[in-house]
């Protein structure tokens, strides 16, 4: 790799110069490296990019996750305040996936056609104001119902503004970082997601228990603007520039061609990708995987609180999520580490499946015949942290499918795959007001989990199919 001094000698400048204007590019240039080079320089981080960029949307995912999980954690002290009962708690819960899949598929055509960081900047501003402001709309009404749909409208329009960030997350993934590294870091990206909720476990559940669930919100929304803030000032701006030099770069090195830059994107070809098996086994994998994710991530406070009433909050809301992080970081590395061992990708993506759906399958029927509070804390842990090895199998197979068009894939698998978070959580809600049975609750997402697998593993593959 070049010395940091070389670089800035490739474009004409000294370590104290900044952006050159166009009009001096030309004159100060000099064609040292090829076109070729550039514009695979243009593609990939280099190393320090991939460090900066993958512990900024480490924490991007971190915070993205706290929103997700807010409700959880607050839903039970909110509907003691307002009087819910379990199915208004159930609306509560799966408000926010109502707007979730409706920005998926816009979001990964944005992504790949104007660059996913800008995509993950602009909805972050967004759902960070939504969460802080949420409080707020209790005020304006003190009819119980109205205030339901206030709640419901504000996490409605925060899922829907959060649906843009995994699509531009793949993108930015799969346009910036090589085939064999892909696993691993989208895996330790995403994992930033159990630290988010581990985060809204132990201390947003403090300052619930201290302060209540308003302050509990602001809380949050806060920490979020901060890392945006962030974001934008140290990552996506330094990017940008980095990116307009090499632009420059290749318009002298090769006038005659157009730049290569995401807005070149092609349009995605549906039919081919509709037509083909591989695909559907990968939506109906993460669908099933998905519900069994939800399920526990809106359920799981419920659950611990109803059975075991002199449990600690921040215990349960703790232990699971503590484990899961360390096993999707794990779970990446394993999977890039078996590709370079010449495993081939399609094994790859379906082990990693086998271990995320039927591992979450089989602690969830042994989670329903437990009766200690110690055992389903175990269990439930080990539940989750199957669920992270999905991260690393079918999370990424959107960038194995189609390179090209991975936020576009990943937008349509995640618009789907968001679905239980409303009809699968809601049904969860109805199941526990008709029945009271938890285990009906487990078992059904434990037999999709199985059936989920089945199908990957019958027709899904980590080939290029576009």
């Amino acid at each position: 790799m070049k010395s940091k001094y070389h670089k800035l000698k490739l474009f004409g400048m000294s370590s104290s110069n900044h952006i050159l204007p166009t009009s001096t590019t030309n004159i100060l240039i000099q064609p040292l490296i090829s076109a070729d080079e550039a514009i695979i320089q243009n593609k990939k981080w280099t190393k320090e990019e991939k460090k900066t960029w993958t512990f900024t949307l480490f924490f991007g995912a971190m915070c993205l996750f706290s929103v997700r999980t807010i409700m959880s954690v607050c839903a039970l002290e909110i509907s003691k305040e307002f009087n819910y009962d379990k199915t208004q708690m159930a609306t509560l819960l799966s408000s926010f996936f109502y707007g979730y899949p409706v920005t998926q598929v816009p979001g990964g055509f944005f992504s790949d056609k104007i660059g996913g960081d800008l995509i993950i900047f602009y909805a972050a501003i967004v759902w960070s104001f939504l969460t802080f402001f949420l409080p707020y709309v209790t005020i304006l009404s003190t009819d119980k119902h109205t205030v339901l749909l206030l709640i419901t409208l504000i996490r409605c329009l925060t899922g829907g503004f959060q649906g843009f960030h995994y699509p531009g997350t793949s993108s930015l993934v799969s346009k910036k970082i090589v085939e064999n590294e892909r696993a691993f870091t989208f895996s330790f990206i995403t994992s930033g997601q159990h630290l988010g909720t581990l985060f809204c476990g132990m201390f947003a559940s403090i300052i619930l228990e201290e302060y209540g669930w308003r302050y509990t919100f602001q809380l949050i929304g806060i920490m979020c603007l901060c890392w945006v803030i962030y974001y934008r000032n140290h990552v996506l701006l330094k990017s940008r520039a980095h990116l307009n030099i090499i632009n420059a770069k290749e318009s002298v090195l090769s006038p005659e061609d157009p730049a290569s830059g995401p807005s070149q994107s092609n349009s995605v070809p549906w039919k081919d990708l509709l037509s083909k098996p591989s695909f559907w086994s990968l939506i109906i994998a993460h669908v099933c995987q998905n519900n069994a994710y939800y399920m526990l991530l809106t359920w799981l406070p419920t659950y611990f609180q109803e059975n075991y009433p002199g449990s600690r909050g921040w215990i349960f809301n703790v232990v699971p999520w503590l484990i899961s992080m360390p096993s999707t970081i794990f779970a990446g590395w394993l999977a890039d580490r078996l590709i370079a061992r010449r495993q081939s990708v399609t094994f790859v993506r379906k082990f990693t499946a086998f271990v995320s759906l039927c591992g979450s399958g089989l602690f969830l029927v042994l989670i329903s015949q437990v009766k200690t509070y110690s055992s389903a804390l175990f269990l439930m842990a080990c539940t989750v942290a199957c669920c992270g090895f999905h991260n690393a199998g079918i999370m990424v197979n959107p960038q194995d499918l189609a390179p090209k068009y991975a936020g576009s894939v990943f937008g349509v698998m995640n618009t789907i795959g968001a679905l239980p978070g409303f009809i699968g959580v809601k049904f969860s809600g109805y199941v526990l007001e008709t029945t009271k049975s938890w285990s009906i609750v487990f078992n059904q997402t434990a037999g999709l989990c199985f059936f989920g697998f089945i199908i990957y593993f019958l027709f899904g593959t980590g080939k290029k199919i576009i």
